[in-house]
């Protein structure tokens, strides 16, 4: 599953969303796809003042402040409708 981190340079709450999908990436399988919104007018005025934002496909799954649980319980909901 890919999931896709919109955010930018110096950013530590971005840093903070990468660690965090990083430790998710042990116990599920997890692409990272990193976007820096700065490069993209469109995706800039979209996110600028959501970043760190994390998305599957078209899904927000969280943004701003990550939570690491609410990230884990959106991947474990996919992970189980796949298993169903």
């Amino acid at each position: 599953m890919k999931l896709t981190l919109y955010g930018k340079e110096n950013c530590g709450l971005c840093d903070q969303a990468k660690v965090t999908l990083e430790i998710l990436q042990q116990d599920y399988s997890i692409e990272i796809e990193e976007i820096n919104i700065y490069n993209d007018d469109k995706l800039l005025e979209e996110y600028h003042l959501l970043i760190p934002v994390i998305k599957h496909k078209e899904y927000l799954i969280d943004s701003e402040h990550i939570d690491i649980e609410k990230v884990e319980s959106y991947l474990k909901s996919k992970k189980d409708s796949e298993n169903s």
